[in-house]
Parts: structure tokens; C-alpha cells; sequence
């Protein structure tokens, strides 16, 4: 279906990290040509300082509202859900793609198969593997920046090939990559020690708020509205920091809450061993994977701990030690 698009808008999820730019940035530059105009959504905003850079490499242009008017068709990548497009208020407000063809290439466990294609891989350990073989697949060139940009995906999807789903087909696609010319030194200096100031002191709040419960098998952490913007961070800054309560011995779920606007607290959680947790990311109306799965409430940051910490308690006595 994407062959016949002439002007495709390429959409991610609202807050994207690595691997939904990666996937969304490579298959808008594989996919330009003088037949084809891809645009790329990403409002005002929703990129976190970290990845800014993967966007001003890519050099591919941000969809307009008009941009969406005018498009013969949509590509969602690493979206579960169509209500979690990356897209501007007022476009989240109407039908916005109206009738036309939606192809929908995903890894997520809870991906509710909305498109007219659905490409949905969920023991791939991430979606920018699945573009690589879509573009190899389709004879798509795969440059260096393309590389790099899927590189950067599966790299941070899989904190570095340490988890579960760095499969041998994800090790074999990163060497691909690298044989493609990714830029893997870069990278990593990109996006493992290139801190800013206000980054940093982000992790120092959500260091002194780690709290454990269940004898140390669950623990969490938090940042309020005002401790994430007095750090100088937004929303689109939150994602790694869950890495900080996930780090400590013993613990198999892992929190964090986060109120990036106020009003809405965002939920992610990670989990190891026998635990999941996208079934209990669902009860608050979440989803993603097994054992890496987010969800938003429309409360305050304490309202949405005390909802939701008892009720993980209770969720962790499930599974044995």
C-alpha cells in the first residue's frame, strides 16, 4: 500500500523516544523520492533535548495541518494505539485521516490492529528491526544516516542489548546496520554521555524521591509538574529516568510517575524475571509490552501513587519469586 502514496505523513506516539523517531525519521527519508513527499509529525514540543539531534540529522520536514489535508495516506510506526498519535491538539480533535489508508507497523503487545495494514511484530524487540527488513524487503537503500537512525532504535529499545529481545535477529540487524555505516561511536556519545545540565538535575529528583515497598521487589519514583520544569525539563523529557528505580537489586517491578502537565500523570513500568506488567498498565487504561508498558491518568501526581502503588503490590504477590 505505501508504494502508492504520493504525499504519505509519517506518524509516532506522543512523547517518542529513540526507536519510534528512528523508525519514523528512516522510513520518511527511505520512502523520499521525486514521485513521493513524505512529512513527519512532530508538533511543537514533543521532542525531548536528548534525541533533538536525531531529527536536525534526519533533515526531513514536519507535517503541517495542511500537510495532513493534503496527505494520500498515513504510516504509524511503534504506536499502539491510534488515540496515542503524536499529533497537535486541534488535528486530535477530528478524524484526521479521513477515510484514507493507515498502515500500521508496531512491536507492542497491546497494539489494537487499527490500521487498514497492520504489521505488528510483538516479540520483535523493536520497531525500527522491523523497518530495517521492511526496507530491505521493499529494495530500499539503507545509507549510513538510515542506519544510524535504526541503530539508535534498537540500541536504546533494548538498553543496549541487555534485555530479553536482543534476539539473534536484533544482534544480526544491528551489524547490518553498522556494515551499512551507523554511526555507532556517535551514538553512543549521543545518547549515553551527553547529559544536559538540566537533564542531570532531573535524575537527582528522581534519585531522592526512590522509594521502595514490598520488601524491596517493587520500587518507584517520581517527579511533580513543578520539580520536572524547575529542573528545566517538559514531558517530552521523561523516558530513561525509570532506569533509576529499575537499577536496584531485588526489585521486579519498577515505577515511574511523572506529571509533565499538569493535571495528567504518566505511568511507566518495567518489570524482570516471571513479572509483566501490560496487564497491569491496562487497568489504568494502558498497554504496552510484557514487561515494559505506560499509561496516563487525569489526576495529580500523589492521587495517581495512591492509586496505583497498592494496587502493583497486589499485582507482584501473582508471581513467585
Amino acid at each position: 500500500m505505501m508504494r502508492g502514496m504520493r504525499a504519505p505523513v509519517m506518524i509516532t506516539h506522543v512523547v517518542p523516544d529513540a526507536d519510534a523517531l528512528g523508525a519514523m525519521l528512516a522510513t520518511a527519508i527511505a520512502w523520499s523520492s521525486d514521485t513521493c513527499h513524505p512529512k513527519v509529525s512532530l508538533p511543537e514540543g514533543s521532542l525531548s533535548q536528548r534525541l533533538r539531534f536525531l531529527f536536525d540529522w534526519a533533515k526531513v520536514t514536519a507535517a503541517t495541518p495542511d500537510d495532513f489535508a493534503a496527505a494520500d495516506g498515513f504510516v504509524v510506526l511503534d504506536t499502539a494505539k491510534k488515540g496515542r498519535c503524536n499529533l497537535t491538539r486541534t488535528l486530535k480533535r477530528t478524524d484526521w485521516s479521513a477515510g484514507r489508508p493507515v498502515v500500521n507497523i508496531d512491536h507492542h503487545t497491546s497494539n489494537t490492529r487499527f490500521g487498514e495494514v497492520n504489521w505488528v511484530v510483538d516479540d520483535a524487540g523493536s520497531t525500527c528491526e522491523l523497518v530495517y527488513h521492511l526496507l530491505r524487503a521493499a529494495g530500499r537503500p539503507v545509507s549510513p544516516l538510515t542506519a544510524s537512525l535504526l541503530y539508535a532504535g534498537i540500541q536504546t529499545d533494548t538498553i543496549g542489548f541487555s534485555l530479553g529481545t536482543a534476539s539473534a535477529s536484533a544482534l544480526a540487524t544491528a551489524a547490518d546496520l553498522v556494515a551499512c555505516g551507523a554511526d555507532v561511536a556517535e551514538l553512543g556519545e549521543r545518547l549515553c554521555r551527553s547529559q544536559s545540565k538540566s537533564e542531570f538535575d532531573l535524575l537527582r529528583v528522581i534519585y531522592a524521591n526512590t522509594k521502595l515497598r514490598a520488601e524491596g521487589q517493587l520500587a518507584y519514583s517520581s517527579a511533580s509538574y513543578e520539580e520536572i520544569h524547575g529542573a528545566g525539563c517538559t514531558a517530552a523529557d521523561i523516558d530513561d529516568q525509570i532506569n533509576v528505580p529499575r537499577s536496584l537489586n531485588g526489585v521486579r517491578l519498577a515505577m515511574l510517575f511523572t506529571e509533565g502537565n499538569q493535571g495528567k500523570t504518566r505511568i511507566n513500568f518495567r518489570s524482570s524475571g516471571n513479572v509483566t506488567v501490560v496487564d497491569l498498565a491496562a487497568e489504568f487504561n494502558g498497554g504496552g509490552h510484557g514487561q515494559a508498558a505506560g499509561s496516563v491518568l487525569d489526576c495529580g501526581l500523589e492521587e495517581a501513587i495512591h492509586k496505583v502503588v497498592p494496587r502493583a503490590v497486589e499485582h507482584l504477590k501473582k508471581f513467585s519469586s
